[in-house]
């Protein structure tokens, strides 16, 4: 069985190392509080283009030489930007990660923010920002986040092309102090390490990493509404919000057992009835998701013009018909289905590391995977349809992107 062991050093970080004795790799994450949230407003995609400028160079390495660096070693890495933080994960062999630990903490020790570099940060954000002309789901989402969103979690995490060309390095460079600093940001570490080794590796290469705590502000919604874009597309895309209860509610399981339910593989209710039954889109799912103190369900719909008012009520009406509970059948499929993903991310270092960041963020705690497992086999059918009855999936936000003669 794994070992979890957690401890904040000095300067603020917390470091979570898992020890997977069997496991013949290893992978980190380090996630730092700087998200969308956190933008200042007029400099919208500011932490966006932070991530990218971040991998030009650090200490003595230009970028190329950087990269090098890393390759070296057979790292493999990458970064993202979110609403609430940026991550930066590696996955490599046990051996390399001191050495790779060391150049990552350069990044944030001693980057370099040369001005050279800057502009094709921006410039890599600016295309992030018009590929969502491509992916109409994506862009449905960004809009309808915005109506949900009160707060600065409605925010788009690559800003505007207005905002963006408001940056500078020299705005960026007196960001960076204030946003990137171990006060709330958290390390992870998983796979074939031992925990003392770890610590050793961190508080060498990261302890002199210094920095105020960063505020983050709280979730704050708008009454539910409806939204329309027209736009002279092909598709109809239909996208729902639903207000969920939070990871550190008694009820969470159940409520991500019931989107097992009602999107988790082909036999789903929303697959089924939507799509097999009534042959009315192309793609209908459901999704849960969080912020810290805050959960949501969100669905989505592609469709037709000429189906979408029936696609959009129907998608609803199926959601609503959770209250009247699950059966024996359902809930079992779904614990199934839950258990499998977690064999999946037992396997994979890389994938633990980033689940034991998220946990530490929204829970203040690493859930082992054991205790993952159990509380889901604990959801009982008597639970699960009481939770649905006394948490109806009603009154969502709607928003709708499509031409004319689509949903209302």
């Amino acid at each position: 069985m794994a070992t979890i062991t957690t401890e904040t050093l000095r300067n603020g970080l917390v470091l979570a190392v898992e020890e997977q004795p069997e496991n013949r790799g290893a992978a980190f994450t380090l996630l730092v509080p700087a998200g969308a949230t956190t933008d200042p407003e007029p400099y919208l995609g500011s932490a966006a283009v932070m991530e990218h400028w971040l991998w030009k160079g650090a200490g003595s390495y230009d970028a190329r030489a950087f990269a090098e660096a890393l390759d070296d070693l057979g790292v493999r890495r990458g970064s993202e930007t979110g609403v609430e933080y940026t991550t930066f994960s590696a996955a490599l062999l046990p051996e390399v990660l001191p050495r790779a630990l060391e150049l990552f903490s350069l990044m944030f020790l001693a980057p370099r923010l040369a001005d050279e570099t800057f502009e094709s940060a921006r410039r890599a954000v600016e295309e992030e920002l018009a590929a969502l002309e491509d992916d109409p789901p994506k862009k449905l989402f960004v809009r309808l986040r915005r109506e949900v969103f009160q707060s600065p979690h409605g925010r788009n995490v690559e800003g505007s092309f207005e905002s963006l060309a408001r940056l500078s390095p020299e705005t960026l460079r007196a960001q960076y102090p204030r946003r990137y600093t171990p006060r709330g940001a958290i390390l992870a570490v998983a796979g074939g390490v031992r925990f003392g080794e770890v610590r050793d590796a961190v508080q060498k290469t990261f302890g002199c990493w210094g920095g105020p705590e960063v505020a983050l502000p709280a979730p704050e919604t708008t009454p539910p509404h409806a939204a329309r874009w027209v736009e002279e597309t092909a598709q109809v895309q239909i996208g729902l919000y639903y207000k969920d209860v939070p990871p550190d509610d008694p009820r969470f399981y159940a409520a991500r057992l019931a989107s097992q339910v009602l999107s988790g593989g082909m036999a789903s209710r929303l697959f089924t009835e939507v799509r097999e039954k009534r042959g009315l889109v192309y793609t209908v799912y459901a999704s849960p998701g969080a912020f810290k103190g805050f959960g949501w369900l969100a669905a989505y719909a592609g469709t037709t013009p000429e189906r979408a008012e029936e696609t959009l009520k129907v998608v609803k009406a199926e959601i609503a018909r959770l209250k009247e509970g699950v059966t024996e059948e359902e809930l079992e499929r779904a614990k199934i289905r839950t258990k499998s993903a977690l064999v999946m991310q037992s396997e994979s270092a890389q994938a633990r590391a980033g689940g034991m960041v998220r946990d530490l963020f929204l829970l203040g705690r690493v859930r082992s995977l054991e205790e993952i497992e159990e509380r889901v086999n604990a959801v009982t059918l008597e639970a699960i349809n009481a939770f649905l009855a006394e948490h109806p999936y009603v009154n969502p936000w709607e928003g709708v992107l499509g031409p004319v003669g689509g949903a209302a």
